[in-house]
């Protein structure tokens, strides 16, 4: 049994006790980080991740199996920014105060060091257009299927891979200059 009818005969089977609090526990990061890729702002990512999990605890009926429930979870986020952005309350906004996990035991000068790559890093993949920085985060970070990429970007994909293609070549560059820049 694949590993997306096991996800919906899981789902399908608990449906009257899944609880709110149960998704959110499972996926509430991940959808969280998922907005905050879209939105660069972490008070909007918070409504629409609360969103989100109302919107698919209200609707968990409507859950198909045709995808992972992380998938259905990602789709709905999207359609929540894209109805977002519409509004007449979108502003561009680029924050990188992201939350990083305190390592065990490290130097203070190694902790400097890991956040100040860390924030290099993540400032390259907010500087690629989201076209981009969306098929990149979903391949790197949520290590989803190039299939489950473009179904929940409505794309071919072969249009994914194009992207994420041009992606890493575009992070390789902007990499290369902080580099580059920083040895000066």
């Amino acid at each position: 049994m694949s590993g997306v009818a096991h996800d919906y005969l899981k789902y399908v089977s608990s449906m009257q006790s899944a609880s709110l609090q149960d998704l959110m526990r499972e996926y509430g990061t991940e959808v969280w980080n998922y907005a905050f890729l879209l939105t660069k702002s972490r008070h909007v990512s918070d409504d629409i991740a609360q969103d989100v999990f109302l919107q698919a605890y209200l609707h968990i009926s409507s859950f198909r199996g045709q995808s992972s429930v992380r998938t259905w979870l990602f789709s709905i986020t999207r359609n929540k920014v894209i109805n977002y952005k519409r509004s007449a309350f979108f502003r561009k906004v680029t924050l990188l105060d992201f939350l990083y996990q305190a390592p065990s035991a490290p130097s203070a000068e190694e902790q400097f060091m890991n956040r100040a790559y860390t924030d290099s890093i993540w400032e390259s993949v907010m500087k690629l257009p989201p076209k981009f920085r969306e098929v990149l985060l979903m391949d790197a970070q949520y290590e989803m299927p190039l299939a489950e990429i473009a179904q929940l970007l409505s794309i071919s994909i072969g249009t994914v891979k194009s992207r994420l293609h041009r992606a890493r070549a575009k992070m390789r560059t902007l990499i290369e200059e902080a580099e580059s820049v920083e040895g000066s």
